[in-house]
């Protein structure tokens, strides 16, 4: 056959076309999917589809037992799950009038700052590898996984841990836990100088981050923005400090924020509240060792446990941002109608689509590992 036969007909040359991120891809959170309109290899339009993981935990919930739901919303969040516990039951709590004693009030702070860190190292992890940065990955799943043994040993579960319950927590401290605890807090602390010189000062990322999803304290505002993201465009809000609950009004540790808003003060903001975390965790190892009582509050039979009609509505400093819980009783066994706030619904949807128009597309996985999203939060 001629040779002219093989030759591609001349065609005018496309201006866009689309291109899918997901949802089974290295570059995105989970399994959740982007859909890109790109120029060249710039984005000019992105549409966030959170449709392929867990769904519809709100309806779920309204068809279970109060007791029961314990065991489904830390799915909600997998990287940082016992926020979700801890709103949770501090709602049924608020319509309940249940009053947790305090040894269960720091040993809930306990393992919210536990799960703070283990989501901010798997967050170190994540971003580095959107910058080809993989030896940093490996480091930060590894060190999650010291604190994942401690959980472990205090609760008998490694990721769904499902400790706080209404009323207070399942169990107390083993023997020399907050002994093995302190030890992973100091090597957390000293592995933070590698973690400086092979990520946070590493030139890669300094250069592809700086500059690279920039948005401004008006924006954030505007689009919902919470949490480390909000504090990255130089607000200092914090749920902890600024509208305390727990214990959190008895310990010392600072708001940490950043100015630049983009890809890397986010990450500097996160860089930051590990040390913080490690400070209070070190304050409330203290605490655990005076404060002694129950740790939880006697309840009804949880299968036949009838919370008073009403409604509540909690939230919670997580490591995404703000976590809210909106729950109405009707005084039946189960739950009338949860809504739940997540932070990722702002983060992962209208504020990735806006700050992605614009940007390369070996940025796309970048900025949305920067905004350190919960894909199950967005479709719940």
């Amino acid at each position: 056959m001629h040779p002219d036969h093989y030759r591609h007909t001349e065609l005018p040359p496309s201006t866009e076309y689309e291109l899918y991120f997901g949802p089974n891809h290295p570059g995105i959170e989970g399994n959740y999917a982007l859909k890109a309109r790109l120029a060249g290899d710039t984005v000019v339009a992105l549409e966030a589809d959170g449709g392929y993981l867990h769904r519809g935990f709100e309806k779920l919930m309204e068809q279970r037992l109060w007791i029961q739901n314990i065991a489904l919303v830390p799915r909600i969040c997998v990287p940082d799950p016992v926020p979700m516990e801890e709103t949770y039951a501090r709602a049924v709590e608020t319509l309940g009038g249940l009053e947790v004693p305090e040894r269960a009030q720091w040993l809930r702070m306990l393992v919210l700052e536990m799960s703070r860190l283990t989501a901010h190292l798997f967050y170190f992890g994540g971003h580095a590898a959107t910058v080809g940065l993989y030896t940093n990955m490996f480091w930060g799943v590894s060190d999650r996984d010291r604190l994942l043994d401690c959980f472990e040993q205090l609760t008998g579960a490694r990721v769904y841990h499902m400790y706080i319950t209404p009323g207070g927590v399942r169990r107390d401290t083993p023997p020399g836990f907050l002994d093995s605890l302190s030890e992973v807090l100091d090597y957390v602390e000293g592995r933070l100088p590698k973690f400086d010189d092979l990520f946070f000062d590493n030139a890669v990322l300094v250069r592809r981050a700086t500059g690279t999803g920039t948005m401004d304290q008006a924006f954030a505002i505007d689009y919902g923005v919470t949490g480390p993201n909000l504090r990255a465009t130089g607000l200092a809000h914090d749920l902890r400090r600024d509208y305390p609950y727990l214990k959190y009004a008895e310990v010392e540790f600072d708001v940490i924020t950043e100015t630049a808003g983009d890809a890397y003060a986010r990450t500097l903001v996160r860089r930051g509240e590990v040390i913080e975390s490690l400070r209070i965790l070190r304050q409330v190892i203290d605490k655990l060792r005076s404060v002694p009582g129950p740790i939880r509050c006697p309840l009804p039979n949880p299968l036949a446990w009838r919370i008073p009609a009403g409604d509540a509505y909690t939230r919670t400093e997580s490591s995404k941002g703000e976590l809210a819980y909106y729950i109405v009783s009707d005084g039946s066994a189960k739950p009338w109608r949860v809504h739940v706030r997540g932070p990722s619904q702002m983060h992962a949807v209208q504020t990735l689509e806006a700050l992605c128009v614009g940007a390369r597309i070996e940025d796309v996985a970048q900025i949305m590992f920067s905004l350190d999203a919960c894909p199950p939060e967005v479709d719940r």
